[in-house]
């Protein structure tokens, strides 16, 4: 089979949006209104925020803004992996924080039962699974670095199951596994659209106004509070907590940290019974293989399988446009790996192919800060590692806010920012650089070129 034609009726949209349970968009902010607590951004880092805030304090008056509809962005994209993990995966924590990791997987454990515990009492219709995540291995060096990491894990007292070949292949059947490391309790699979709009849901329950189609233009002091313009109007608020992640940031210093990296999925057709057969997956786990340039993949809740990544583009510039989000090209290269993968597959089409852009920063996860005398906070650099890592952003986004010193707060992590990016045409040529090296490695049996051993040095290697 020509993998291409599998792409032949693919609709140019993300698989999650277009669910009939998409609500409707609210209003519009026409005129001025005042607030205690202002939030900017509709996805999942203000929904969490707004919610927090307003179970910390009822009575505090809170106000979310959104440019375009809630969830339409990243928290509508991606691949549904809610994970634990609040440093983008062990190994990167391992490397940046190795001091505090321990309290950070501990936190980040924390923070997913908290999610859970969140779907179970606002009625979240989220099809959330808690079924875990393996890492498959699918080249010879892979398996010596799972094995390097699962006994990792075990030092610092975190259980996984090392999975041989035929192990793995009896959860997910595709001859290109060689093993696997299982995560069996650290992530969710969830609907991730779904779950936005139950956020958003959740807010306007609790008294949270939110206004779509209300971009955010200017963020300047006033009086003892802060200003935003909008296109119809301002909020005044006593304190500001922006999430808009890959979006310019209202401050313009925080714009060097972050470049936007998109990323993109097909979603096939909802596989039949004998298809179902055919790969097992019986544990409805989601998968992610061991590359540098990676593949995440998992079922949704009618049986289609989501198969994303290996590309992450950067275009000139760093400009966010709505125009990256199809490339026919990584499509086609996702259509056939994913006949590389599942070849007992043969036949089944793909129904939807999207892409989306990542906040991306030189650590690979969030960054937090304050700016106007502790009167705005942000947190941004997600990575693509978002679903979960959002609400333990938020936590710390109130901490910071409140002026109050928390244990979140007193974090290396927190404290620290990450190196910004160089200015283009530097940004380009290195982001690119490293791509070409990675992909380099990835054939050449993991070993790490020149370039890429300088970043490890550096601390900004990519470890994914």
């Amino acid at each position: 089979m020509d993998s291409a034609r599998a792409l032949s009726d693919v609709k140019p949209t993300s698989f999650w949006l277009e669910d009939p349970g998409r609500p409707e968009a609210l209003p519009a902010l026409v005129g001025d209104t005042t607030c205690d607590l202002l939030v900017v951004g509709g996805g999942y880092s203000g929904l969490w925020t707004a919610l927090l805030a307003k179970e910390r304090d009822p009575s505090q008056d809170v106000v979310l803004v959104e440019a375009d509809e809630v969830g339409w962005a990243a928290s509508g994209r991606n691949g549904g992996f809610c994970a634990a993990s609040l440093t983008h995966g062990f190994g990167n924590g391992l490397q940046r924080w190795p001091a505090e990791l321990n309290r950070l997987e501990e936190l980040g454990r924390a923070n997913l039962d908290a999610i859970e515990d969140a779907v179970k009492k606002y009625d979240l219709d989220c099809e959330w699974e808690r079924t875990g995540e393996i890492d498959v291995a699918t080249e010879p060096h892979q398996l010596d670095e799972l094995h390097e990491v699962a006994e990792a894990l075990a030092e610092h007292g975190l259980d996984t199951t090392v999975l041989d070949a035929d192990q793995v292949r009896r959860e997910v059947d595709s001859p290109t596994f060689l093993g696997g490391l299982w995560d069996r309790d650290g992530v969710a699979m969830v609907h991730p659209a779904k779950l936005a709009w139950g956020l958003k849901k959740a807010c306007l329950r609790q008294g949270v106004r939110i206004h779509e189609r209300t971009k955010a233009l200017t963020l300047v002091e006033h009086g003892t509070g802060m200003a935003v313009r909008t296109p119809y109007g301002r909020v005044f608020a006593r304190r500001v907590a922006l999430g808009t992640n890959v979006f310019p940031s209202l401050l313009k210093r925080v714009r060097p940290y972050i470049v936007p990296v998109y990323d993109y999925a097909l979603m096939t057709e909802p596989l039949n019974d004998e298809q179902m057969a055919a790969v097992g997956w019986r544990g409805r786990q989601g998968l992610g293989d061991s590359a540098n340039q990676f593949h995440y993949f998992r079922l949704s809740a009618d049986n289609r399988i989501l198969w994303g990544g290996y590309d992450a583009i950067y275009h000139y510039g760093g400009k966010v446009r709505a125009e990256h989000d199809q490339r026919p090209d990584t499509f086609r290269t996702l259509s056939r790996q994913f006949f590389e993968t599942f070849p007992q597959l043969e036949g089944v089409r793909f129904t939807h192919a999207w892409g989306g852009a990542i906040d991306t920063c030189s650590r690979f996860s969030a960054f937090f800060d304050t700016a106007h005398h502790g009167r705005v906070a942000y947190a941004a650099g997600f990575t693509g590692l978002g679903v979960g890592a959002t609400r333990f952003g938020a936590e710390v986004m109130l901490d910071l806010l409140s002026g109050e010193r928390t244990e979140r707060t007193e974090l290396e992590m927190v404290r620290k920012k990450p190196l910004p990016f160089p200015p283009e045409p530097v940004r380009w040529a290195g982001i690119e650089l490293t791509r070409w090296s990675l992909d380099r490695a990835d054939r050449r049996g993991g070993r790490r070129n020149l370039w890429l051993r300088t970043l490890d040095r550096l601390g900004l290697g990519f470890d994914s």
